[in-house]
């Protein structure tokens, strides 16, 4: 009788220690996969507004080119000379045109 008492107990005091585990799930989730994604996409938006005439940049699909113009929501290229492109500024890809400054 004694031990079916201990064990119910010892039973009871579980369901502390699980959610103590699942805060500290959430927690690990929160700072190694979301906290870096908000940064990620809040470092592209600041670049992606910073671009200005005359930069080289590379494009997502791996297009190449210099600026033109910038408008609102939209970039012009010039990929060759005389050859023009406009493109979304979203399209810009952050990590190769670092790249490709370095």
């Amino acid at each position: 009788m004694l031990n079916f008492i201990l064990l119910q107990a010892a039973a009871g005091g579980a369901g502390y220690s699980n959610l103590i585990m699942i805060g500290v799930m959430v927690v690990i989730f929160y700072f190694f996969f979301i906290r870096p994604q908000q940064k990620k996409q809040k470092d592209q938006k600041t670049f992606s507004e910073g671009v200005a005439k005359g930069d080289q940049v590379i494009t997502i699909g791996g297009i190449h080119g210099k600026v033109l113009s910038v408008d609102d929501s939209t970039v012009t290229l010039e990929i060759d000379k005389g050859a023009k492109m406009k493109i979304e500024k979203s399209s810009i890809s952050m990590e190769n045109t670092k790249r490709l400054a370095s």
